[in-house]
């Protein structure tokens, strides 16, 4: 009952209150515009290749998108090409001094660098449509389910090429907008939202389209198995994004005239998984890529496509090599060690039994290593050991894990903002309890 009267109290915070219509209303309009399709294609052809595809590349992106690829809509490519954008702006802030310069500049350089992938945005969302005009074009009078056929384009040429393109990618602008705006107004990071709202949606059709596909010949055991999966990989995601290892930090005291500074204690926490969602989404992003060459007709890269079907032992493979490789690649870019060590010397911290300074960012790049490690290994069973279970066993299970770890990794960081929110103001948290134990944060040490 606690947990309702937490979500009663939003309704008596203004402020709150607004921003969660806001970003509800945010999110529909997404929705409606899912449904939106590109002029001059046949969505109902377009869902029979999606069918036919099953488990495979374009059911995994579909996914995503919320089913705006099947459908064929304005938003087919989701915020997919933002992801990509900014990932690839982190990386080069590693390599590249200028962005790395203005990446410490503070919230200036921080708009600077925003407005640089907005622009990288555009540019991959018009080479992104481009391939998927072409690839239109190459499915007419392709063979599908039940040896029927028909044209996905009505009408091919440059005119629908152009056309794609600039439908596309204003569509993919629009949803960066969206996302940009709930979360400046809204409740939550408007992004994860936004992949977040696509997975959930798709849930309620996979279900009815369970039941409907084996009427009469529902298998309990099977249904069991999918929860008992479901249940295991949340409480497994649950337990690892709030696990973290506090380093203890004591503060020198000092005087200043006669008051009496420093001489604390606090901790310095470090995530299991710093990387977050990033690894497994731009892993499977460099998995689709053949299949993007191969509809532009690159020589190799269909028998490329073909032996990199997802669910298959080589796919796992590289996805497994790919995501632990971003999750150390990531971590290093996004948590710089010698910083954090600069930083406590200037507050006067330091670690007992460490001296400050390059001491200190060689501790702590250690034992971000280290966790790190079993951060990688953690997401990368997640996102590969239900999907491998469910072939073994021939279980119906259409999410995989990457699905389940975004879902509960957004829905998590979401709560835990409105409960900010809730308990600034005196109000009962969603766990219940009030005050400090309301809030959701980390309570293991590993």
């Amino acid at each position: 009952m606690s947990a309702f009267a937490g979500f009663s109290n939003i309704g008596k915070v203004p402020e709150l209150r607004r921003r969660v219509v806001f970003t509800l209303a945010m999110l529909a309009i997404y929705r409606i515009g899912a449904f939106v399709t590109i002029p001059g294609v046949d969505r109902n052809v377009m869902k029979a290749v999606v069918n036919k595809s099953g488990g495979g590349l374009l059911g995994f992106f579909n996914m995503f998108s919320g089913g705006a690829l099947s459908n064929l809509s304005i938003f087919a490519l989701g915020i997919m090409p933002y992801v990509s954008a900014s990932i690839v702006l982190q990386l080069l802030t590693m390599v590249f001094k200028p962005l790395d310069e203005l990446r410490k500049e503070g919230e200036q350089g921080t708009r600077k660098i925003n407005q640089y992938t907005r622009y990288g945005t555009v540019v991959l969302s018009c080479f992104q449509s481009f391939t998927i005009a072409m690839s239109l074009e190459a499915l007419n009078n392709a063979d599908f389910a039940g040896g029927a056929t028909g044209d996905v384009v009505a009408h091919a040429g440059w005119a629908f090429r152009l056309m794609t393109v600039l439908t596309l990618t204003t569509g993919c602008a629009f949803i960066m907008w969206v996302g940009e705006q709930i979360t400046e107004r809204g409740i939550g990071n408007g992004i994860s939202l936004i992949i977040f709202a696509g997975i959930v949606t798709d849930i309620p059709g996979g279900v009815l389209g369970y039941f409907q596909t084996h009427k009469g010949s529902i298998q309990p055991l099977n249904l069991f198995a999918v929860a008992a999966i479901v249940v295991l990989t949340v409480a497994t995601i649950v337990f690892f994004e709030r696990g973290q290892r506090r380093i203890p930090i004591y503060y020198a005291r000092r005087t200043v005239g006669r008051r009496v500074y420093g001489g604390q204690t606090a901790h310095l926490p470090l995530k299991v998984n710093t990387a977050g969602t990033i690894p497994p989404i731009f892993a499977s992003s460099l998995l689709m890529f053949p299949a993007t060459l191969a509809g532009m007709h690159v020589p190799g890269m269909a028998q490329l496509q073909s032996s990199l079907e997802r669910g298959d032992w080589l796919f796992n493979v590289f996805y497994v090599a790919l995501i632990v490789f971003f999750c150390f690649f990531y971590t290093a870019v996004t948590f710089q060690s010698v910083d954090v060590a600069d930083n406590l010397k200037k507050q006067q911290a330091f670690i007992p039994s460490i001296r400050q300074g390059k001491q200190t960012a060689e501790y702590i790049d250690r034992v971000m290593t280290r966790i790190t490690l079993g951060g990688a290994f953690y997401v990368a069973a997640v996102c590969v050991v239900p999907t491998v279970i469910s072939e073994y066993f021939k279980v119906p299970f259409r999410w995989g894990g990457t699905s389940i770890m975004i879902v509960v990794g957004v829905a998590l960081d979401t709560v835990a903002q409105i409960e900010a929110h809730l308990i600034t103001r005196n109000y009962e948290g969603l766990s219940g309890g009030g005050g400090r134990a309301t809030r959701v944060r980390g309570r293991r040490d590993v």
